[in-house]
């Protein structure tokens, strides 16, 4: 069955030949599998060349767009399907299981013996056995299904069970440097820094290693000197802080400038507000943090508003006017 919607342009076309059958279907610099030859493959976008049952033994091919590699001196067809093709299966052999392929396959009549220049949804059909697999496919064809028609199959006896028979073959393809969507870990990469979503993960092929990475991006770190400032009764002396990953640190210095405050024998003291900590390096959730003069410690909390206070002391301490605390919490921005 010819397809008469499918746009094409041979990859053996020169300049100012007429081809039979054809419109041409520019898809921009693809994908290369090599020097010469471009990955062929299904563009993504939508559910291209999706399988319906379209019949006890007949399926719809839905539209598409995707380039088809022939021989290397053929090069590569770009090619679309504008409207659905219906393919039908010959009868199930009536011992023994098979898997036929459905591909788009392009004709040439440069370069193959068949005399005609066309691109066509078509079936090519497995061979009956035992553990039955998909058949070899010529050069220039594209896989989309393979279809299970297990062994005494017709449309008398209810037909081929599309819910169980179809084997999604559709590889993907994208434009030089794209990333190829449901890409595949055993499939290797063509250059160093191809990228693929593999398994809902961003993978980078390295030829050094001969694999496919996940891919990590640079980190981004951040620090800061400023805007720490201070509460009543302080002075911010210094204030450092880094942020990388959605994760900050910070060191900071404040001098108690106020009355002294002491503690009780159980470590109490009214909740003293040392410093503000800037926006956009404030916890996510609240944090109690360490701090210390040198002389005593306690516990201080960062909230989200960016409030540093202290809350408990040593018992029976003293924060000292004069004194110079030290806290350095790390948290979740």
């Amino acid at each position: 069955m010819t397809v008469r919607s499918a746009w094409l342009l041979p990859g053996g076309t020169t300049p100012g030949q007429t081809r039979e059958d054809t419109r041409l279907a520019p898809l921009g610099t693809m994908l290369p599998d090599g020097e010469l030859t471009t990955r062929g493959g299904v563009v993504p976008g939508g559910n291209p060349f999706a399988a319906t049952g379209a019949g006890a033994m007949s399926l719809q091919i839905g539209i598409g767009r995707g380039t088809v590699q022939g021989t290397t001196a053929q090069g590569a067809y770009p090619l679309a399907v504008d409207a659905p093709e219906v393919v039908t299966f010959a009868d199930g052999d009536a011992l023994l299981g098979r898997v036929d392929t459905v591909v788009i396959r392009v004709y040439d009549k440069l370069f193959d013996v068949f005399g005609q220049n066309l691109a066509r949804v078509e079936i090519v059909p497995g061979t009956p056995a035992g553990t039955p697999a998909a058949p070899t496919l010529a050069p220039a064809c594209l896989p989309l299904w393979d279809v299970a028609v297990p062994a005494g199959t017709s449309a008398g006896v209810g037909g081929i069970d599309w819910n169980s028979a179809l084997t999604d073959r559709r590889r993907y393809t994208a434009a030089v440097g794209g990333v190829i969507p449901r890409g595949t870990a055993s499939e290797p990469g063509t250059y160093d820094g191809q990228y693929a979503d593999i398994a809902g993960a961003l993978m980078r092929w390295s030829i050094a290693a001969g694999q496919w990475q996940t891919y990590r991006a640079p980190k981004l770190v951040e620090t800061t000197t400023s805007g720490a400032s201070p509460q009543t009764g302080y002075t911010v002396l210094s204030f450092a802080a880094r942020r990388v990953a959605g994760v900050c640190s910070f060191t900071l210095e404040a001098a108690r400038t106020g009355a002294q405050i002491d503690a009780n024998n159980a470590g109490n003291i009214a909740d003293s507000p040392v410093a503000l900590i800037p926006s956009g390096w404030r916890p996510a959730t609240p944090v109690e943090a360490a701090i210390s003069d040198g002389f005593g410690s306690g516990a201080a909390l960062l909230g989200i508003d960016g409030d540093l206070r202290i809350r408990t002391w040593s018992a029976n301490g003293a924060i000292a006017t004069g004194r110079t605390l030290r806290v350095s919490p790390c948290y979740v921005l």
